[in-house]
Formats: C-alpha cells, sequence, structure tokens
C-alpha cells in the first residue's frame, strides 16, 4: 500500500481508496477472493453534486415554525450557519422534551450508514436521544427479517443462532446432499454484511459443493436467485405460494411413510395437529400435492418426484428473507422448519434447517471469538417502541391500538422525528402514505450524506459525512479482519460526523459529559479497542498497540471452528441441551402462538391465500427485490448503480410472452401502476423469470412527477411507490414489500426527466 493510499471498509467489502482530483481509485482487499463490484460506487461519491454540504432549513418551518405541514417534500431550503442549526436544533429538543416528554420523540436510524463500528449512526443517535433527553419511542426488528425475527424464538431459537450461528459454508460444501432453497441463494445479496466483509467465499464453496456432487435446488420466480456456479435446479412458483407447496411435499412424505418419526417424536412437539391439518380433519380440505399444485403453479407430479428424492440423504432446507417480507410470511418460514424436522435433519452437518443462508454475507460464516465492541446506547428511560415497519401507522395513527408479538400495545404521540442513518424513503411501503405519515410530526430533524427523499421532507437537515471523510475501525462478528479505516478525504463543504454533531447538541443542552464522557472520537476508539485486546488477552492472544494497528491498516482474529453449536448439542443430548423454546423443542405447534388467538397467525403452520391476486392477462405479481449495483438505495448517484440503469431509469425483467402480448419490446419504457402508484422502468426481456411476474428491484431513488399526488408517479423506478404498507401478521408485524400486484403498459409521450440527483431549491 503506498503512502497516499488509505485503508478502508464497507458493508460490501474492504479496500484500499486513493483520491485523484475529484474521484476515488479503489482497489479492493487483497486477501478477498472475490471483490464485490458495488466498491464501483465509491469513485465519484465524494463530491457528487446532491452531497449536502451545510446546514440547510426548510422555508416553511423556519417562517411559521414547528407543526404538520403538507408543504413536505415540496418546499424551498435556506441555509444557515452550524450555530444557528445547533441553536434551533437544541431549542426544538428542548421545547418537546419540556412539553410532551421522551414518549413524543421518535429515534430513527436503520445501521447501515457506516462499516465503522463507532461512526455508526444508529448508535450515535440512539445514545444521544438517551443521554440528553432520557429516552426515546424505538423500533425493533428490520425491514429484512422483521417477521422471521419474532416467530424463530417461538418454534426453534433466536435468529442470530439459526442464521448467523447456523450451518456453515464448510459444512454444506463437505456434506450436503441436497439443498433446497426456498428464495434461491442470490450472491448479489451475499456480498453484503453489516460492519464489512473482506472475503466473499460464497461462489467457491457453491462451486466446492457443486463438484462434490450436492444438489441445489431453487424454489423461485427468478431463475436468478441461484447463481450458475451452484449447477442447480429451477423450480418455478408463483410468488408468495411457498407455504402450498412445502405442504404438498409433507402430505406426500407422509403417504409414502417417509417422514422421520423417531425424530418427530423425541426432538419434537405438535407433530399430530400438522398431520390433523394436512388430512383435513377439521375442514375437509386435503392438502395434498394436487391441492398444492393449484395454488403455486408447480404441478402434482414435480411436488411428488421432489419429496421422494428428499429421505434418507443429507438435506439443508433454508429460507430466504425475501419469503417472509410478504403478507402471512410467517408461515412458510415455519413449514421449511417442519419440512426439515419431518426429515429428521436438524443438528446433522450440512442438514437440517438454516435461515436467510445467503441474504447476508455474515450467514454460513464462522464466527471470530470475540467481537469488537459497540458504542454504549445509555439508558433508554421509555419502554415504548414499535416494529420497524409501522412507521406510518405510527405517525397517523397516535393512540390507537396494536397488536404483536401477544401484546396489545398504542401508538404513541409523536412531535419529533430524529433521524440519522438510513433512508424509509427506500425501507418503507406505499411512499404516498408514507409521505403523508411525515407530515403530522411538529419536527423532523435529518443527518444526511447526499439529498434523499428523506432529506427533502425533513424540517432540518444536517450536512453529515461519508464513511470516506471519517477515521474509524471496520469489522463485523463473522469477519476475521478488523480494518483501521483512515479517511479518505475532508469533509465535504461545511458536512460533520454525527458525534461531532451530537456533540455540539449535547454542549447546548447542558449534557455533554453524560454523552461524550470526556472523550473525543479518537479516544473512544482507543477505549473500544483496548476492550477488545482485554477480551482476547482472557484467550492468551494479543493485538499490537493501537498506532501501530493503524500504521497496519489491518488484523486477523482468531475464529470458531464449528457452527451450528445449538442445533447440534440439541440432536446430541435434547434433555440436557434443550431448545429455548417452551417446550425445550422444535414447536411444529406453538401452545403459546396459539394463545395469542390471531386469526392470520395460529398456532401451527398453515396456508393464508394473499388479499391481493394477479389475474392472468390482466395484472402481474410484482417482486420488489434487493438491488445487484448497490445496498439498499446507498450511492444510487455512484458510478457501478448508473451504469445498469437505461434511460437514466431502473431496469424491470420480463417474460417475452408477457411482454409480446402487451406490445412491449425490449428496452421500452413502460408504466407500472396500481391503485396507490405509479412507476416508470425500461424493460429487459428475459425467459429467466416465471410468467405473469415482474421484477423491478428497491433502491432506486424515489423521484415523484408531483411530490403532493395521493397516487404518484415515480419517474426513476421505485417499487415502493406501489407496494402495500400492511404487516405480514398479528404476530410479527413484518415489513409485506416484496410482493404485490401491479398492471403495465407501455409508456407514450414525453419522457419526464429523471431529477432524483437534483438538489431541492435553496435560497442563498
Amino acid at each position: 500500500m503506498s503512502s497516499s493510499q488509505k485503508m478502508h471498509s464497507a458493508h460490501w467489502g474492504a479496500f484500499q481508496a486513493e483520491l485523484q482530483q475529484d474521484n476515488v481509485s479503489i482497489t479492493p482487499f487483497a486477501g478477498d477472493p472475490d471483490p464485490s463490484p458495488l466498491l464501483g460506487n465509491f469513485t465519484n461519491a465524494l463530491t457528487h453534486p446532491v452531497r449536502v454540504t451545510r446546514p440547510m432549513i426548510r422555508r416553511g418551518w423556519l417562517e411559521q415554525g414547528p407543526g404538520a405541514d403538507t408543504r413536505r417534500g415540496n418546499d424551498e431550503y435556506l441555509p444557515v450557519s452550524w450555530p444557528e442549526a445547533i441553536a434551533l436544533v437544541s431549542g426544538e429538543l428542548r421545547r418537546v422534551n419540556s412539553a410532551y416528554g421522551p414518549e413524543a420523540v421518535f429515534g430513527g436510524s436503520y445501521g447501515w450508514s457506516s462499516a465503522g463500528r463507532f461512526h455508526h449512526a444508529q448508535s450515535q443517535v440512539h445514545r444521544f436521544l438517551n443521554t440528553t433527553l432520557g429516552g426515546y419511542v424505538r423500533s425493533v426488528n428490520s425491514y429484512s427479517s422483521g417477521s422471521a425475527a419474532v416467530l424463530l424464538p417461538h418454534i426453534v431459537g433466536p435468529m442470530d443462532e439459526i442464521a448467523r450461528r447456523g450451518v456453515s459454508w464448510q459444512e454444506i460444501s463437505a456434506n450436503s446432499d441436497i439443498v433446497l432453497a426456498f428464495g434461491g441463494l442470490a450472491l448479489k445479496n451475499s456480498q453484503v454484511a453489516s460492519g464489512g466483509i473482506s472475503e466473499h467465499t460464497e461462489r467457491s464453496f457453491m462451486q466446492q459443493a457443486a463438484a462434490r456432487g450436492t444438489r441445489f435446488i431453487s424454489v423461485s420466480p427468478l431463475a436468478s436467485d441461484l447463481p450458475a456456479e451452484a449447477a442447480g435446479e429451477w423450480l418455478s412458483i408463483i410468488p408468495g405460494t411457498d407455504a402450498a407447496f412445502i405442504l404438498g411435499l409433507l402430505s406426500v412424505l407422509i403417504e409414502r411413510q417417509l417422514t422421520d418419526e423417531d425424530f418427530l417424536a423425541s426432538y419434537c412437539t405438535g407433530w399430530p395437529q400438522m398431520v390433523a391439518y394436512l388430512r383435513g380433519d377439521e375442514d375437509g380440505v386435503v392438502r395434498d400435492a394436487c391441492w398444492a399444485a393449484e395454488i403455486c403453479g408447480v404441478s402434482a407430479a414435480q411436488i411428488r418426484t421432489l419429496a421422494e428424492a428428499l429421505p434418507h440423504r443429507r438435506v439443508l432446507v433454508t429460507v430466504a428473507h425475501a419469503l417472509q417480507r410478504s403478507e402471512h410470511g410467517e408461515q412458510p418460514v415455519w413449514l421449511a422448519l417442519v419440512l426439515a424436522a419431518a426429515l429428521g435433519q436438524p443438528g446433522l452437518p450440512g442438514g437440517g434447517f438454516t435461515y436467510a443462508l445467503g441474504a447476508l454475507g455474515h450467514y454460513g460464516k464462522l464466527f471470530n471469538r470475540v467481537s469488537f465492541p459497540s458504542l454504549p446506547q445509555g439508558r433508554n428511560g421509555i419502554d415504548r417502541f414499535i416494529p420497524v415497519a409501522k412507521i406510518a401507522d405510527m405517525l397517523l395513527q397516535p393512540g390507537e391500538h396494536f397488536d404483536y408479538n401477544g401484546r396489545r400495545l398504542r401508538y404513541p404521540h409523536i412531535r419529533l422525528v430524529y433521524w440519522a442513518g438510513g433512508n424509509p424513503f427506500h425501507h418503507h411501503q406505499d411512499l404516498a402514505r408514507l409521505r403523508r405519515a411525515f407530515c403530522q410530526p411538529d419536527t423532523l430533524i435529518v443527518h444526511e450524506t447526499a439529498w434523499t427523499a428523506t432529506a427533502r421532507h425533513a424540517d432540518i437537515v444536517l450536512p453529515a459525512t461519508m464513511t470516506l471523510e471519517r477515521e474509524d475501525i471496520g469489522g463485523a462478528p463473522t469477519d476475521r479482519h478488523l480494518f483501521a479505516m483512515e479517511p479518505v478525504a475532508e469533509p465535504a463543504g461545511l458536512a460533520r460526523d454525527d458525534f461531532t454533531i451530537f456533540t455540539e447538541l449535547a454542549r447546548a443542552l447542558g449534557r455533554e459529559q453524560e454523552f461524550t464522557e470526556g472523550r473525543t472520537a479518537r479516544q473512544w476508539l482507543q477505549s473500544m479497542y483496548r476492550q477488545l485486546q482485554g477480551k482476547l488477552a482472557e484467550l492468551q492472544a494479543s493485538l499490537p498497540d493501537y498506532d501501530t494497528f493503524r500504521r497496519q491498516g489491518v488484523l486477523q482474529l482468531p475464529q470458531h471452528t464449528e457452527s451450528g453449536l445449538m442445533m447440534k448439542a440439541f440432536r446430541q443430548d435434547p434433555r440436557r441441551s434443550p431448545l429455548p423454546t417452551p417446550s425445550g423443542r422444535i414447536e411444529i405447534f406453538s401452545e403459546t402462538i396459539a394463545g395469542f388467538g390471531y386469526a392470520d397467525c395460529p398456532g401451527h403452520p398453515v396456508w393464508l391465500p394473499p388479499t391481493e391476486q394477479a389475474v392472468a392477462g390482466e395484472s402481474y405479481w410484482l417482486i420488489a427485490n434487493q438491488p445487484a449495483t448497490r445496498l439498499h438505495s446507498q450511492l444510487d448517484f455512484g458510478n457501478y448503480s448508473q451504469r445498469s440503469k437505461r434511460q437514466d431509469r431502473e431496469v424491470c425483467c420480463l417474460h417475452p410472452e408477457d411482454a409480446q402480448a402487451a406490445g412491449i419490446g425490449e428496452g421500452d419504457i413502460i408504466e407500472l401502476y396500481n391503485d396507490r402508484g405509479r412507476a416508470l422502468a425500461s424493460v429487459s426481456l428475459s425467459r429467466q423469470i416465471r410468467q405473469g411476474v415482474i421484477q423491478l428491484p428497491t433502491g432506486a431513488w424515489y423521484d415523484p412527477e408531483d411530490p403532493l399526488a395521493e397516487r404518484p408517479l415515480c419517474r426513476h423506478g421505485n417499487p415502493n411507490v406501489l407496494t402495500r404498507d400492511a404487516g405480514t401478521s398479528s404476530l410479527a408485524q413484518g415489513c409485506t414489500g416484496q410482493i404485490t400486484v401491479v398492471k403495465i403498459k407501455k409508456f407514450r409521450g414525453d419522457l419526464p426527466p429523471v431529477q432524483a440527483f437534483i438538489p431541492p431549491e435553496a435560497d442563498a
């Protein structure tokens, strides 16, 4: 590494960076066997015109004061100095906290803003609100796994044990005979991991497994969900029908007497109730292969053939995030566990059930023996929260009750939203409804690096530095490398890091000591590094001093050599090592969930039809999956993301026969529409997608032609103008943004220009 090159780390890989005039030259970490092309989004990011470079105040808020305002998203901004901005923000925090208390403040963040462990926006904003205001209304779970995170502890164990600490890729490559992947194993997903990923190894492990004879089977509407390296098979399924498909498999196993009854009796509870449901003992509906075929679009013969191929082999059943990001998303996750149990596979090397393998670079990896410490959050003095995907409901329906995981809760009345890190206009559904929700609070304050749609709806926008402009430490619990992240450039304009902003605000509120504990950012990093040194010393391992580490740029941490320990111990001795479930076993029937009395999530997994249905020849299933050219919506203005667009629009995938029937050709701009909104996208034709399905990835920055429209047109191709804002069920209230129903037509007329990356108007 030359003296001008700086070591750095991102959620999608480690690299060396060098500033060359206005661009950044990127060299991937030498130890990464399969570097992510997402690194290319950094090259033009530092000086892009869409950067926020000075504190800005929305005109309506500055002139008329705090209050609900329908002009959010369609107003001018006025620049102010940092002292003015600090005075305005601290004054508003003081006013709201004095008048309404911390129950009126929502602390929004989503944790993906930086791989650095100190300049982690989510940690910074939550620590600030706890130490200066005494607390805040928080969110729980995630948009990615909100359903599974609530369900899995009831039926098998914590999600981290099943996903992050579950079956490893090493075990799969050495032991698995069949990997049955519901939602596939797309490499575009596993190239990212929170905190960083220095070694992308999924591709090589799939190649090794396939060469040994592992049979990969992807059940998905998209053939692209399984990479070519797996040399696998594609079972094309109607979106959202995986639960019916698995029930069909189970019925064949029961009919052919191929279930592992000893395992079911010794390690599970509730199998008789599941059998009774399949046989239709209560409602007369026999849920066999023929029944399943009519729902899921896979023939009964294919269902029977697959079911008969599974017994007496080492089978791993995995479920992607995608399946539970839809209405009734708990059901396919639960049923995949039941299928693995019926085959007697949990706890065997390379076998059993794992959640979200391939969905993140963390999953399927070995764990470090110690992890880098996180920034302490302080104590939240109140216990008010929402499931993360219920933010619009909270803002639109203060005081109303909602169900969640056996509790009856009430939405708080939020007066102030403080957002640092994350862009809900990417994550959330039904963006017209979200805009109405964001018009309700008195004040919305945002720290942002760029003019995202969230920033454009804020009252106060404070310019935050990018990761390339900060000193930090990058690391993850499943990454054996720890990186000294050096700043590549000076902050753009007047941008400041979150810690500096919060320090000044805490000083203005008389709580600086409580927030900083008397430490600078560098001193916090040194303190956290010393904690890591202490943990390793207990294992008779040592690290160099902090300054040496920074000069070296990278060091290696010791790792565990085995994964899936919880399930292996349980299988070896279920009495001495029970699962952390009420019964200590795998819960095919959950007395706890049954006791909640939720019709949309009963005591055992079931098939529940979706509210919306596509009609052949009239409407299409829309798959709004994760993009391949960026992490969520981050750096959508980056060079790599921009190269994938056509006529400045996001690209959607459509089957050629569907396109022909609609009079649409390759490269045409089409309009996708439903009762919630409209979006423009360029068409790519492919036979690698199921007929009747259209795929449009998330992450294109929201760009409404009319920001105030009740049914907006996104010129850029954001699918969340179309998706439904409804929870998965009363149990988890997870996000349902993966699947919806749309109509399509060829766009005719003058194509409106994309303006997502042009900053809003500002008066000098």
